[in-house]
């Protein structure tokens, strides 16, 4: 036992807090009835008492092997009691809701809940997603700061997971599944993303071997639940990006409640600190609701919905970038005409019914209708001139001291898409003392009419060029007359009408037991996908998959509060509309789906430090990949091959240390490494375009000691630089780039006038507000140039080429308010 709690500890490295104690521990956070923490609430057993912190918290330690009763009390609230039995060691987490309106009674013979620590869940507060300053806030932002989860792009909400793409994660919201516009192939024309965190109660997040009753993808789950609310409520966020507004209404009876927020958002404070000086007006604009009815103690239903409409309308105007070396200064200056205008509209409507047959098995209904109108049209001709900066002198364009290259560049899109998504979903959960069964069929029809029509002209020094991939007769001028056709440098033409039908299920069990004096946990199940996909020129075949999938976890009884996981199994990826459409724009009916050999080994380590909690995570991972869909990324657009032609490997190492560096908040620190690779038709292994592999990142809450009321929030992050940059036509296997490393902080000020710990005199003018805060953020305090992609531009003399680095945000401020009543 001694030889393996050291290689154990060894293989991660030698975590040694060590506690004797035998006691158990009851801990968690106070709520109130509207889901806000409670300062202030006494807790005893046995004569000890302890109180909750300014974040509602708190930790007592109790006897282990025989019942012991805890009192809840608070001046203001209801008394609440606990009678609870634990083993020694045994940590319970309690998170109660008091109201002031009957007392509460309650007897628990159950170990602590680790069920999410046992299925490598992690949990974010929504708090903290609200409090946390970004370019982009919102959930995607805190997604950022977790190892294995990378983004180079600030004004994206997409985000790529251990070796994956953006279009391998689930997410789902209220265990129904959310989908993206499919046009996007910029993160400023992105707006908003789906999920509203005024409206949230929970977030899980699981970057790998995830349990079977999440879907088909390769990567990733986002599984958030929207808050039921119990009182009337309202918030109001307002800053120079943007607003949003929230209520939460019930009913006298209580049987109805709903939560319904509004939200607008502008980048043009963003976009306008780039390089790029644009006419630029943005309109994001999204409506949705959450409204539950109780028709009787065993039936809910649910309805969610969302209307959104994004308005994209950019008008470039010029560019000045410098580039280069000390030695060799470079300046290149862009003048455009023409203009982009996109439109984005999504309406999304789900059904859900729940019906609990009887107190341990529950059915449930679900049904949902998503419908997009994506537009795409720009005409845009931009016209350059690179030359030589002067080292000496802080140079604009016009001061350059020798010319290297003249063009332009005709860049013309016409591309339309209307998308219909239904689905119709029965999922079952019985349980039995200690197990657990879960089941669910699911119906997806997909309805796709797809337009693009793209093309683009290069023009350097007078003279077009001719597109890289067909073969023309060679172009000597201006020594030599050209006889060949003129044909566009890229021209992409395609029209599509599609429907694929799906049809799903899956079944899983979990069963929680002993192995000695060690408790276990497992978790097995199959699930099965079967599709086709039709159209008016493609007829394709019906193709099926299974995949099965186990987790393992075991605590050993030792004084450490440690779990050890395995988890993975045989996932695949069928093709999405996207993955279909090959680089010409031709829809492949036969793209198999994509197949990943999935395995994760963790350890998750519970301890304290500085007498306060913590934890210590730890993952290994790999995975397989065969019939992979070959892609390119170009900012947040991705173009695929649209074969199985590859085979890919993704391995990598996680850590996560996260706990209260300040009493009564939470940080963490992440860091991640990660290699992945692909074979395409055995031509050797190059790096994917999502090779990030080094990852560090920090999110931190602090005060200051003297003003408590002032609060700091950190948001660091740090990723070595993506294969990228490179020509769109290049070969990676001739040439690949890779793009500078991202570095970026945002900082947080903000001065809290009214939380859930502050006690406000009834003739104050705040009394109303239950909470109030005016804050500064500064984006990218350190001002550093970040590259998402290149422009390439050729030089007339040498005829080479120069990679101009599409800088990122730069400094940026921003003032916000928040309120809730």
């Amino acid at each position: 036992m001694n030889n393996r709690r050291l290689i154990f500890g060894f293989l991660f490295f030698c975590i040694s807090f060590v506690s004797f104690a035998q006691n158990a521990q009851v801990k968690g956070i106070i709520l109130d009835v509207e889901n806000h923490p409670v300062a202030g609430v006494n807790v005893s057993s046995l004569g000890t008492t302890v109180q909750t912190d300014a974040n509602g918290f708190f930790e007592i330690a109790v006897p282990s092997n025989k019942k012991v009763s805890l009192i809840f009390t608070h001046i203001s609230l209801k008394m609440m009691s606990l009678t609870v039995s634990l083993k020694p060691n045994e940590v319970f987490i309690f998170n109660p809701v008091m109201n002031n309106s009957q007392e509460q009674m309650g007897e628990v013979f159950v170990t602590s809940k680790n069920k999410k620590r046992v299925q490598g869940i992690t949990t974010i507060d929504q708090a903290t997603i609200k409090k946390i300053p970004g370019a982009n806030a919102g959930i995607e932002n805190i997604l950022k700061t977790l190892p294995g989860v990378n983004s180079n792009n600030e004004l994206s909400t997409q985000y790529a997971v251990r070796g994956g793409n953006y279009d391998e994660n689930l997410v789902y919201v209220n265990e129904i599944e959310v989908y993206r516009p499919f046009l996007i192939r910029s993160g400023q024309q992105e707006g908003l993303s789906f999920t509203n965190t005024d409206l949230v109660q929970n977030v899980d997040f699981s970057a790998g071997g995830f349990q079977t009753k999440f879907g088909d993808k390769l990567s990733s789950v986002l599984d958030i639940t929207y808050r039921k609310p119990t009182e009337f409520g309202a918030s109001l966020e307002a800053s120079l990006l943007g607003g949003s507004v929230s209520v939460d209404a019930v009913s006298k009876n209580k049987k109805w409640s709903a939560v319904t927020g509004v939200r607008y958002r502008n980048n043009s404070l963003l976009v306008n600190s780039q390089d790029t000086q644009t006419n630029y007006t943005p309109t994001f604009v999204d409506v949705q609701t959450n409204i539950n009815y109780d028709i009787s103690e065993k039936w809910q239903m649910s309805f969610l919905g969302n209307i959104s409409q994004n308005k994209y309308l950019y008008q470039p105007l010029t560019r000045e970038t410098k580039f280069g070396t000390i030695d060799q200064p470079m300046a290149l200056a862009v003048y455009y005409e023409g203009k982009e205008r996109d439109q984005y509209d999504t309406y999304f409507g789900a059904l859900k019914t729940t019906y609990k047959v009887s107190p341990d098995f529950t059915l449930k209904f679900i049904g949902s209708l998503f419908h997009t109108t994506e537009q795409e049209h720009f005409d845009i001709l931009a016209q350059y001139r690179l030359g030589n900066a002067n080292a000496d002198e802080a140079t604009t364009i016009d001061d350059v001291e020798f010319t290297r290259g003249i063009g332009s560049q005709l860049n013309h899109a016409r591309n339309d898409l209307d998308a219909l998504i239904a689905n119709m979903e029965i999922k079952g959960f019985k349980e039995w003392r200690d197990s657990q069964l879960e089941f669910g069929l699911k119906y997806t029809r997909e309805s796709i009419r797809d337009r693009v029509v793209e093309w683009e002209v290069i023009d350097s020094a007078g003279f077009s060029i001719n597109p890289p991939i067909v073969i023309l007769p060679q172009n000597n001028q201006p020594y030599q007359p050209y006889t060949g056709p003129l044909l566009p440098y890229q021209d992409v033409r395609a029209t599509n009408f599609n429907t694929i039908n799906r049809f799903s299920g899956y079944a899983q069990w979990n069963q929680k037991t002993e192995l000695g004096s060690s408790q276990v946990w497992y978790n097995l199940g199959a699930r099965f996908q079967s599709w086709i996909v039709d159209g008016a020129s493609v007829e394709g075949k019906n193709q099926t998959v299974v995949s099965p999938r186990a987790q393992f976890a075991i605590k050993p009884d030792w004084d450490m509060d440690m779990i050890f996981r395995l988890s993975g199994g045989l996932y695949y990826q069928p093709p999405f509309y996207r993955e279909l459409r090959d680089l010409e724009g031709v829809v492949n009916p036969n793209v198999k789906a994509q197949q990943s050999v999935h395995f994760v080994v963790s350890n998750d380590y519970n301890f304290k430090m500085w007498n306060r909690p913590f934890k210590w995570v730890t993952e290994v991972y790999y995975k397989s990949l065969s019939d992979v869909n070959v892609y390119s990324l170009d900012n947040v657009r991705i173009r695929y091959i649209a074969n199985n032609n590859a085979k890919a490997y993704a391995q990598g190492l996680d850590f996560r240390l996260n706990g209260e560096f300040v009493p009564g908040t939470e940080s963490w620190i992440s860091f991640g490494y990660l290699k992945t690779e692909e074979n395409y038709e055995n031509k050797g292994y190059i790096a994917r375009p999502t090779d990030q592999r080094l990852k560090f990142a920090m999110l931190f809450q602090d005060y200051m000691p003297n003003i408590p009321s002032v609060k700091v929030y950190l948001n660091l992050v740090y990723n070595t630089g993506l294969p990228g940059g490179s020509p769109a036509y290049s070969d990676p296997y001739l040439y690949q780039n890779r793009l500078n490393d991202y570095r970026r902080a945002d900082v947080g000020f903000a001065k809290v006038f009214v939380d859930s710990s502050t006690k406000m005199a009834k003739t104050s003018w705040l009394k109303n507000f239950k909470e109030l805060s005016l804050g500064v953020e500064i984006f990218n305090i350190f001002d550093n140039q970040n590259a998402i992609t290149n422009t390439w531009v050729r030089d007339v003399y040498s005829k080479n080429q120069y990679a101009i680095p599409n800088y990122m945000t730069s400094r940026v401020f921003n003032v916000k308010l928040n309120a809730r009543l």
